[in-house]
């Protein structure tokens, strides 16, 4: 389990690619300390499991389904990706729980900058929108973020500098692609609702 709180930016620093499969390798830096073979680690946002150490360098096996769905089948060497540790008993759940599963992708449409604000709207699948709520909670490459704005296809969320100066949201552009996770509280409320509703007719 994850808290959508992004602890640092990472560089990937190997890719090897074989048939349906990805041996990705990232340098943690600090973070890679007391981590131990078999440990789940948020890498923007997709929930990934140690497979090798050496030194801060750990290396994660990515298969067919997650290359599918996520953005990690694009990374190169020299890119930056979003980190966080699982949580442990005791920390501070400072965002919302976030389980690294990830319903898919959307797309950067618009970015907007006035004075002191970074405002990003994305693009969504219509199957999506459902549990998708203005001030709901949401994850986007890993990142807990509130919902503002929802319309047929599309939500916005509003970035502080500091998401923006710790996370890889800093970078992104217009057509850009990231990671998301629905919140599933809301998405058990919702498809319970509306079976109750169909129930009822």
């Amino acid at each position: 389990m994850f808290s959508g709180i992004v602890q640092q930016k990472s560089s990937v620093v190997d890719l090897r690619r074989q048939e349906g499969l990805i041996n990705l390798t990232i340098d943690l830096g600090s973070l890679a300390e007391n981590l131990k073979r078999g440990a789940s680690v948020s890498v923007s946002g997709v929930c990934l499991t140690v497979t090798e150490m050496v030194g801060s360098h750990i290396t994660f096996d990515v298969m067919g389904e997650t290359l599918a769905k996520t953005t990690i089948g694009t990374l190169k060497i020299g890119d930056e990706v979003n980190i966080e540790r699982s949580v442990q008993i005791g920390d501070e759940l400072g965002g919302h729980v976030v389980s690294g599963h990830v319903s898919g992708m959307v797309k950067i449409i618009n970015l907007e900058q006035p004075v002191n604000n970074h405002i990003v709207t994305f693009e969504c699948a219509k199957e999506w929108i459902d549990f998708i709520l203005p001030k709901g909670f949401i994850a986007l490459d890993g990142c807990s973020l509130t919902i503002v704005e929802v319309g047929l296809n599309w939500f916005t969320v509003h970035l502080i500098p500091e998401t923006l100066r710790l996370t890889t949201f800093g970078q992104k552009q217009e057509g850009d692609f990231v990671n998301l996770e629905l919140d599933p509280m809301t998405q058990a409320v919702v498809e319970t609702t509306k079976r109750y509703l169909a129930q009822r007719g």
